[in-house]
């Protein structure tokens, strides 16, 4: 008599196929600086700062359920504290970005006391709210330029050519290790815990998970990253302003590229930033006419492909460039796999979060 045997099976043909191509992307990125211009340079950073902000809201809202408008708080909070060590500490710029970062999710921690006693579209608009609470507070700071904003003089002692090849490998190294991050995240017990909160938080505690430590977790790695896109962006600008650091687009253009892309998928905001820099690129030239493009995607693309660009094409042709769920492969007997290959063995896939897919 024999017996089967299971496997766990996370990854796929595709998912390799993708990280071989990523390295090799990768490669070719790193050496734009010796044969690229100067301007493809600038709008990769500023695009990379975009992706970055993106992807943390997609992490807090589209797997942990928490919608917020406000995310352009600690954006903002990231780029005044490496403005702030690089002018008044003397500290270099680009030491200062995950320096920035770290402090971003410092402040997240007391921020969230006040966010999380509100739920649904209360802690939406409280975050909002949270954020202009920031805007007023740097704008009354003479320091740093109060209301009109200052100059990052940190940077004068260093050539141009140099300063926009150093942010740009400091861009490149941010994506990639926001990506990776998110993926291996997402990938853990923690991921599917996170999964299980975004599905109903009641079921989830009933099961022994942490529902408010891991929100807030979430909430503070949230915070860093977009605290790191905020400081890589004004370090790419030079200067900084409130209205600029604390602007709610930067939270509308991170919700239009996810929702483009595809909510609750690593690839969502990777497909939505490439769109909405092709659109930027291409169409800004035409004023309001842009800006109406824009909104005529988004009602197009909600209307109908509700799970977005990507997740329209992974649930019509199987596309995972990011695999995060866990498939249960029955195997062949042991004394049939001589004689049976392995690829013609029955198998059986079970998703760990069914209702993310």
């Amino acid at each position: 008599m024999t017996s089967s045997t299971f496997d766990v099976v996370r990854g796929s043909a595709a998912s390799r196929s993708a990280l071989v191509a990523a390295m090799l992307l990768i490669a070719l990125a790193a050496s734009l600086p010796f044969w690229g211009e100067s301007s493809w340079m600038r709008e990769f950073v500023e695009i990379a700062c975009y992706l970055i902000f993106a992807m943390m809201w997609n992490l807090l809202a589209g797997y942990g359920g928490m919608v917020s408008i406000g995310q352009q708080a600690f954006f903002g909070f990231g780029g005044y504290v490496m403005l702030m060590l690089g002018n008044f500490l003397g500290l270099n710029p680009f030491l200062a970005i995950p320096l920035g970062a770290a402090a971003a999710a410092l402040i997240a921690v007391p921020v969230s006391f006040v966010a999380f006693r509100l739920s649904g579209g209360y802690f939406a608009i409280g975050t909002w709210v949270i954020a202009e609470v920031f805007r007023l507070s740097f704008a009354n700071v003479s320091a740093v330029g109060g209301g009109s904003g200052t100059t990052l003089t940190a940077l004068r002692g260093i050539d141009k050519a140099t300063r926009e090849s150093t942010t740009y490998w400091m861009a490149l190294a941010c994506v990639v290790a926001a990506i990776a991050l998110v993926y291996l995240f997402l990938r853990s017990k923690r991921g599917l815990a996170l999964l299980a909160i975004r599905d109903n938080e009641v079921a989830a505690e009933s099961q022994g998970i942490p529902v408010a430590r891991m929100k807030l977790a979430v909430y503070v790695v949230a915070a860093f990253g977009a605290g790191m896109a905020g400081a890589l962006y004004f370090v790419g600008n030079l200067r900084i302003s409130p209205d600029a650091a604390f602007s709610v687009n930067w939270t509308a253009f991170a919700i239009f590229m996810v929702v483009i892309g595809g909510i609750g998928r690593i690839e969502g905001p990777l497909v939505g930033a490439l769109i909405f820099w092709a659109m930027n690129k291409f169409l800004s030239d035409f004023g309001t006419w842009y800006l109406l493009g824009l909104g005529l995607l988004a009602i197009v693309v909600t209307i109908f492909f509700k799970q977005g660009l990507w997740g329209f094409a992974q649930q019509r042709w199987g596309w995972s460039l990011f695999p995060t769920q866990r498939r249960l492969v029955l195997s062949a007997p042991s004394n049939e796999k001589r004689s049976a290959p392995v690829s013609s063995a029955p198998h059986l896939e079970i998703p760990a979060h069914a209702k993310h897919q």
